[in-house]
């Protein structure tokens, strides 16, 4: 065993939390929705500020993962925009491409797995349903609360299992 497999675990969520997603919404107010427009546009995120100040300062005492809604087939995407912004290496946790559960369902899952060898230290999560169902099965959650709401995206994440 390393050292860093000693370290307590930093999750972050990706959407929302250390990517502003504002500029591809557009793609989810079609009917129907253009997952695969929302999806190819995520390269161009700007990052969050407040969100990546957080990992960067979780990464001194913490091993940091990502946790994210969005499909497997967005990992070569994710891995790089991670890259571009200077962020930590971490294992990226995504949802299989058939998966349609709720993000609430899925991301705490994954938690609990992580959570049998390895303290979690905190989550940090903007899905407001995800935090509750964390907080109440005895995680440390951090609501990302420097984006605006989208209620589009909530129910993508809710009702459509998509991110």
């Amino acid at each position: 065993m390393t050292d860093s497999d000693k370290l307590p675990l930093a999750v972050f969520d990706l959407d929302n939390t250390l990517a502003d997603t504002g500029h591809r919404q557009r793609f989810l107010e079609r009917s129907p929705r253009d997952w695969d427009g929302f999806f190819a546009a995520a390269p161009e995120d700007p990052p969050l500020p407040e969100g990546i100040a957080l990992v960067l300062e979780s990464a001194e005492e913490c091993e940091i993962v990502y946790l994210t809604g969005r499909p497997e087939r967005c990992r070569r995407d994710t891995l790089a925009w991670l890259a571009a912004q200077g962020l930590p290496e971490g294992r990226v946790h995504m949802r299989r491409n058939d998966d349609r559960r709720p993000a609430r369902r899925t991301k705490l899952e994954i938690l609990k797995r992580l959570a049998r060898t390895r303290e979690i230290r905190v989550l940090v999560d903007d899905d407001e349903l995800v935090c509750e169902d964390a907080r109440r099965a005895g995680f440390s959650v951090v609501r990302a609360r420097w984006t605006a709401p989208s209620a589009t995206l909530e129910a993508a994440q809710e009702r459509e299992g998509r991110t």
